[in-house]
C-alpha cells in the first residue's frame, strides 16, 4: 500500500532537511581540508551533491514510508500544513529575535568567529601574522577563549560541520538568520519521524511542542552546532525507518550515513550513534537467520562507518587542539565503541546459537518496570545526591569561580564545587512538561515490554536505543555548565525531540485506551491530555521568547573595525578585552592582534606593552592597544572609546528555569601607541 498524497509530501520533507545538510558537509570538507572553501566551488559541488541525496533519499518514498499506516492512520492535508505552519512561523519569529553573538563569551561567538573565517577565507588553520608585531615574542599570545594554539597558528575550538552551514548565511550577506532556517528544518524532521511511529495525527501536536520548547528556540537563535545535529540524528532515524519497511539497501545507507555525519558537527554524535553501531550488527544477525529485516545491515553499518569516520577524519586534521583538550571524554568513549563493535562482531558471530535462546516470561515486565524505576529514581535524585567536583585543573577553577558568581546573583549559598547535575531531568520537565515526561516514561515502558515479548513494534527499536541511551547518559553527566538557558542546549539534540517523539506515542495509545469509553471521554480526554503536553512548555518559554540577546553587537564591531587604522597591529592589554575580541579584530576587522601576556592580573605591565609596541614600529606597523577602560590604555596614547554597548544577556538561573534576561554592558577602549 502506497502513501496518500499528503503522507508523502511529509515523508518526503521531514528526510530533505537531514539529506541536503549531508550533501553539503560532504563537499564542503574536501574543500576545507584543500583551502578552497569559497562560495563558487562549495555550491558548484555541495549543491548538485545535496540535490542527488534528496533525490534518492525519496525516490520511491511514498512505498517506503507506507508499513504500519494502517495502525496509525493516514496524513491529512490539514495535518501537512499544519506542520509547515509551526516549521514556518517557527523561522520566522527565530529570525525576528535572532541573536548576534559575536564578542567571544560563549559557545555561539566562538562557533561565529569560526564560520566568519573560513566564509572569508575558506582555510585552516588561522595564521597569526606574528610578523606583524616583529616577530614571535614570549609576552604575545595569540589563542584566545575558544581558539587553540595549533603548530604556530590558531584553530577554531570545534568541529567543522556547523560552521560550514554557517558560513552560507555570510556568503548570503544573512549570517544572523541560518539558526533559525536551521531551526525550522528541525521542526520539519521531528514531526517527521512522530508521524512514521506514532502518527500522523500527532505531528502537528508534536511539532508545536517541540518549536516552543525553550532550549529549541535559544538554540534556533544564534549559532549552536545541536540543532544540526539534531537534524541528522532524527533525519537519520526517519530514513533508517524508511529503509527497513521497504528492505532497501541504498536507503539504509543514506540513513547509517546521515547519523555517522554527526560526528562531524559534534563530537558527542559519537556517542549518539553507537546504538546504531549494536542495531547495524543485529541486523547482519537477522540476515545470517535469514529474517527479512537483515538485508539492509550491512548497508546501514557501511553508512555509518563512512559518515563517522569523516567526521573522526575532520576531528584530527582539523580540530587536533580541540580532540586533545577532550581527550579524557574522547578516550573512553572510542573504546566503548571498540567494545560495542567487538560484542557486535561477537553478536552476529553467534547469531545461530544466540537465535535459540528464549527470554524468561518475567522479562517483558521486569523490562518495563526498570524503564519507570530508572526515570523515578533520575527525577528523585535531587533528594539523595549532590553532585560536586572539586577544582583540579584551570578551566574546573573558572567554572568554580563562574558558578560562585551566578550563586551570588541567585541568592544562594556559595559554592563552586556544585554542578547540580542531580537535576538533570528536571531541567527535562521544566522544558517539556511533567505531563510529557510521565507520557514519555510509559511509553517506553509499553515499548520495552512488547520488544521484549514478540519483538513487535520492531520499528522502534533504533529510535528507543538513541532516545534511550543518550537520555540516559545525558541526564547522569550533562558535562555543561549548569546556569539556564545555558545548560538546556545539552538536551537539544536527542533529550527533547526524543521525550516529545514518546510522549506522541504515549498520546496515540491513550487515544486508543480511551476509544473504548465513548466518544464524550475521548473528546475531553485527549483534548485535555493534548493541553497537558503542549501548554507546560509554552509557559516556561514565554519568559524569555520575546526578548531577543546580545543584539547590537554586530553594529559595535563594525564601528570598532572602521576605527582601527588600516595597517595596525592590535595589541589587547586586559584580559576580558583580549578574550572577548582578538578573534573578532582578526577574523571581523582583518587586522593581525594579540593579547599581551600578564603575570597574575588582569592587566598587562605598562614595560612589556610599550616593548612590543616599539617592535610593531620597527615592523614597519601601527601599535594600537586596546582595554576595557580608558584609563588602561591612556598611557599609551589619546584614548577613544570604540565600543560602547549596553545590551541584554541570556539570564543565569541555576534552580528554576529561566523567566527573564539580563543586563549586559561591553566597552572597549583604543589608543594608537605612540613613541614613548
Amino acid at each position: 500500500m502506497g502513501l496518500d498524497r499528503p503522507g508523502r509530501m511529509l515523508a518526503t520533507l521531514s528526510v530533505l532537511p537531514a539529506l541536503a545538510v549531508a550533501g553539503w558537509l560532504l563537499a564542503g570538507l574536501p574543500l576545507l581540508l584543500l583551502g578552497r572553501f569559497a562560495p563558487l566551488p562549495a555550491a558548484l559541488l555541495g549543491v548538485p551533491l545535496a540535490a542527488l541525496l534528496c533525490w534518492a533519499g525519496v525516490r520511491r518514498l511514498g512505498d517506503a514510508a507506507a508499513e504500519g499506516d494502517a495502525e496509525r492512520g493516514e496524513a491529512r492535508t490539514w495535518q501537512v500544513a499544519g506542520v509547515l505552519g509551526v516549521a514556518l512561523a517557527s523561522g520566522v519569529v527565530n529570525a525576528i529575535m535572532h541573536s548576534e553573538q559575536i564578542a567571544v563569551r560563549r559557545d555561539p561567538a566562538t562557533y561565529a568567529q569560526y564560520a566568519a573565517w573560513i566564509a572569508g577565507h575558506g582555510s585552516l588553520p588561522i595564521p597569526v601574522q606574528a610578523e606583524a608585531f616583529g616577530g614571535p615574542d614570549p609576552a604575545l599570545e595569540f589563542v584566545s577563549v575558544g581558539f587553540f594554539g595549533a603548530d604556530g597558528a590558531v584553530s577554531p575550538q570545534f568541529m567543522p560541520g556547523s560552521p560550514m552551514l554557517f558560513a552560507i548565511g555570510y556568503w548570503l550577506g544573512v549570517p544572523y538568520l541560518v539558526p533559525a532556517v536551521l531551526g525550522a528544518l528541525a521542526v520539519l524532521t521531528v514531526a517527521g519521524v512522530v508521524a512514521r511511529l506514532a502518527g500522523a495525527r500527532w505531528a502537528v501536536v508534536a511539532a508545536t511542542a517541540f518549536a516552543v520548547s525553550l532550549p529549541i528556540i535559544y538554540t534556533s537563535r544564534t549559532t549552536f552546532s545541536e540543532i544540526p545535529s539534531l537534524i541528522l540524528l532524527f533525519g537519520g532515524l526517519a530514513l533508517a525507518h524508511d529503509a527497513l519497511a521497504r528492505r532497501e539497501r541504498g536507503r539504509a545507507l543514506l540513513a547509517g550515513l546521515v547519523l555517522g555525519l554527526a560526528v562531524l558537527v559534534r563530537v558527542d554524535g559519537l556517542r549518539d550513534v553507537l546504538p546504531a553501531l549494536a542495531f547495524a550488527g543485529l541486523l547482519l544477525a537477522m540476515r545470517r537467520l535469514r529474517r527479512p529485516e537483515g538485508v539492509v545491515g550491512a548497508p546501514l553499518l557501511l553508512g555509518l562507518v563512512a559518515g563517522a569516520g569523516t567526521g573522526m577524519a575532520a576531528a584530527y586534521l582539523l580540530a587536533r587542539p580541540y580532540l586533545a583538550y577532550l581527550s579524557g571524554s574522547v578516550l573512553p568513549l572510542l573504546a566503548i565503541g571498540g567494545v560495542v563493535l567487538a560484542l557486535t562482531a561477537a553478536g552476529t558471530a553467534a547469531a545461530p546459537v544466540l537465535a535459540r535462546v528464549r527470554l524468561p516470561r518475567w522479562a517483558p515486565r521486569t523490562g518495563a518496570v526498570l524503564v519507570v524505576l530508572l526515570m523515578a529514581a533520575l527525577y528523585a535524585r535531587p533528594w539523595v545526591q549532590t553532585v560536586t567536583r572539586d577544582p583540579l585543573s584551570a578551566d574546573d577553577r573558572r567554572t568554580y569561580e563562574m558558578i560562585e558568581q551566578i550563586q551570588r546573583a541567585n541568592g544562594l549559598p556559595a559554592d563552586g564545587t556544585r554542578l547540580y547535575f542531580e537535576n538533570s531531568l528536571h531541567w527535562v520537565a521544566w522544558y517539556v512538561g511533567l505531563p510529557a515526561v510521565v507520557l514519555a516514561t510509559i511509553a517506553a515502558a509499553l515499548l520495552v515490554r512488547r520488544l521484549l515479548r514478540d519483538g513487535s513494534s520492531f520499528e522502534w527499536l533504533l529510535p528507543l536505543a538513541i532516545v534511550g541511551w543518550t537520555t540516559v547518559t545525558t541526564l547522569l553527566r550533562p558535562e555543561i555548565t549548569p546556569d539556564h538557558p545555558w545548560a538546556a542546549r545539552r538536551l537539544v539534540p536527542v533529550v527533547i525531540p526524543g521525550m516529545i517523539l514518546l510522549a506522541a506515542y504515549g498520546l496515540a495509545r491513550l487515544r486508543r485506551l480511551t476509544d473504548r469509553h465513548g466518544p464524550l471521554v475521548l473528546k475531553w480526554g485527549m483534548a485535555t491530555a493534548v493541553l497537558l503536553v503542549l501548554v507546560p512548555p509554552a509557559v516556561t518559554s514565554i519568559g524569555t521568547a520575546f526578548t531577543p540577546v546580545e543584539r547590537g553587537e554586530a553594529a559595535a564591531v563594525a564601528a570598532m573595525c572602521a576605527k582601527l587604522p588600516a595597517d595596525a597591529s592590535v595589541l589587547a592589554v586586559e584580559r576580558v578585552t583580549g578574550d572577548r575580541f582578538t578573534q573578532v579584530v582578526r577574523g571581523m576587522c582583518g587586522k593581525p592582534a594579540a593579547k599581551v601576556a600578564r603575570q597574575g592580573s588582569d592587566l598587562a605591565a605598562e614595560f612589556e606593552v610599550r616593548r612590543l609596541a616599539e617592535r610593531v614600529r620597527a615592523a614597519g606597523r601601527v601599535p594600537v592597544v586596546l582595554g576595557a577602560e580608558e584609563g588602561q590604555v591612556a598611557p599609551y596614547g589619546a584614548a577613544a572609546q570604540v565600543i560602547e554597548l549596553v545590551t541584554r544577556q541570556d539570564e543565569r538561573s541555576l534552580t528554576e528555569a529561566p523567566d527573564g534576561t539580563w543586563s549586559l554592558r561591553m566597552n572597549v577602549w583604543m589608543a594608537v601607541a605612540g613613541p614613548q
